[in-house]
């Protein structure tokens, strides 16, 4: 069976690291497979990782690092479309 779009994004960390368990990997490629937002989605945070790949804790301003980590610690409320 296939995960959600939701689940898709908590685990996309996982799966770029190659950490996902072999029925998790199996479902998130079938997920992939199916839903055509999902596949930008990865494509959109490959490159994010290559053009950020250089970027180190000190070059971000307090304010954004900020910013981030209230987005990170909300994300959940905000309920998403699948």
């Amino acid at each position: 069976m296939s995960i959600p779009c939701r689940e898709l994004v908590e685990l996309v960390t996982d799966y770029l690291e190659d950490t996902l368990s072999p029925e998790q990997h199996a479902r998130f490629e079938e997920h992939l497979s199916e839903c055509g937002g999902c596949r930008n989605y990865i494509v959109q945070m490959k490159e994010t990782i290559h053009l950020t790949g250089t970027l180190s804790e000190e070059d971000i301003t307090p304010e954004a690092e900020e910013e981030l980590l209230r987005v990170f610690r909300n994300w959940k409320d905000h309920p998403t479309e699948e």
